[in-house]
């Protein structure tokens, strides 16, 4: 019978601090869970001296990470530093070192996760990590265990909240992308430097490990076509609504026999589809199998108290396996021969703005270019830009069309002189029958 589970915790950030406090307030709780009792051995920080108000004054601090990883007494370590270095580092150290992990970091994931996984299991010690992916939301399980029968095909998510409370400010009020920013970063949503959210990074890290455990293939976060919300303007907004669509940041993965496609980016989607209805911080995981059809996870994706919950979601597993002596699971099999696909040959639906000049002939010369690539109309709305009457500003949403058909349309439209600026490109989704 083990007698305690000793942990060494790596970061005491909001998430590592989240953690903490957990592991103290539900110390019984855990400790009825797993079957033994767990206790924070040692916290690894950068700097020693600094006060932490709200944490227990028995927590040991270090700033020597050997502390940890050499520590003959600790057998988990939990990694919520966050970014890829050091923490690849040490994680890599804790499990050559025969200490069990469980991490929230999904660079780290993205980028390396099947090698870490495989390192894990020859060491005998197991590597969870929950909490990288949808914060409180259990999705890396699901994947793992409850949805391993499935031949899963699709992965659609909304996977990053500070954009996603972003879109749904700039939806229901109108306003600019530079006003929501400023407001996201002083309730503390968005970071002083917020590219890795409004840029697609941090939807991108997430998406290449959801795809790897759906499809059981590997997926590099480089493989993974990302585009921000930076570009996105009120007017398109009001466009989306008058069309009958919401604006979203979707991370969307599918596969086929023998390629993946993965991609983030914003995108129309039905005001009736499942996802268009998930708000603010929410983050949402939809998936499409054989046998489910499809599934839907809900619930709030970032946060101390989400993420803890992840963690210790991943701490009982592994206490409950080194109580009852339990062999470690292989990692999952992925397949590493299933190619990449590029987004020249996605096959959707788009919505484009651009605005020309207010003469007659334009739209046919527009329609022209458009049609000699295949690329068909659905519907056009034209309006009137300025006082002078002499431009307009045309909204188009086309049938199915190639992604490369239709940024090639867009060359040659941005050449003719009667066209000002193309405004915006924003792929359309949604379940094509």
């Amino acid at each position: 019978m083990t007698e305690q589970i000793s942990i060494g915790l790596m970061g005491l950030g909001v998430v590592g601090t989240g953690v903490a406090t957990a592991i103290r307030e539900r110390s019984h709780a855990l400790a009825q869970r797993i079957g033994a009792p767990v206790r924070i051995d040692r916290v690894l920080v950068r700097d020693g001296r600094s006060e932490r108000p709200g944490l227990s004054g028995d927590l040991s601090l270090t700033t020597d990470p050997d502390a940890i990883l050499k520590n003959p007494n600790i057998s988990l370590i939990i990694e919520v530093m966050g970014g890829e270095y050091p923490a690849l580092h040490y994680i890599s150290a804790a499990i050559a070192a025969g200490k069990h992990v469980v991490t929230a970091n999904k660079e780290v994931m993205a980028k390396h996760g099947p090698e870490l996984l495989s390192a894990a299991a020859k060491n005998g010690v197991m590597l969870r990590f929950e909490g990288s992916v949808g914060g409180g939301i259990p999705i890396i399980g699901p994947l793992l265990d409850d949805l391993a029968a499935n031949d899963i095909s699709a992965v659609n998510a909304i996977i990053n909240g500070t954009t996603n409370y972003m879109l749904t400010k700039m939806a229901t009020e109108g306003l600019d992308y530079s006003t929501v920013l400023k407001e996201a970063q002083a309730l503390g949503y968005a970071e002083s430097d917020p590219a890795a959210d409004v840029d697609g990074v941090d939807a991108a890290f997430k998406l290449a490990i959801l795809a790897s455990l759906a499809f059981r293939t590997v997926v590099r976060d480089s493989d993974v076509f990302r585009e921000g919300i930076t570009h996105l303007g009120p007017s398109d907004f009001r466009y989306a609504k008058e069309l009958g669509y919401v604006i979203k940041l979707l991370a969307i993965a599918r596969r086929t026999e023998s390629r993946v496609l993965a991609r983030v980016h914003p995108a129309f989607l039905p005001i009736s589809h499942p996802l268009a209805k998930v708000d603010g911080v929410y983050n949402a995981v939809e998936m499409e199998g054989d046998l489910v059809d499809w599934a839907m996870f809900q619930g709030p994706g970032a946060g101390a108290r989400p993420t803890a919950s992840a963690v210790l979601a991943d701490v009982v597993a592994i206490g409950r396996a080194i109580v009852g002596d339990a062999r470690v699971a292989p990692p999952p099999l992925l397949d590493e021969t299933r190619a990449i696909e590029t987004l020249d040959d996605l096959k959707t639906k788009y919505y484009i703005r651009l605005r020309a000049a207010d003469r007659s002939g334009v739209m046919a010369q527009v329609t022209r270019v458009l049609g000699d690539l295949s690329v068909g109309l659905a519907s056009v709305i034209q309006n009137p830009v300025g006082e002078t009457g002499k431009a307009a500003e045309i909204v188009i949403t086309t049938h199915l069309a190639r992604e490369r058909d239709v940024q090639q349309a867009l060359q040659e439209l941005s050449a003719l002189d009667f066209v000002d600026e193309i405004g915006n490109l924003i792929r359309i989704e949604g379940r094509i029958e």
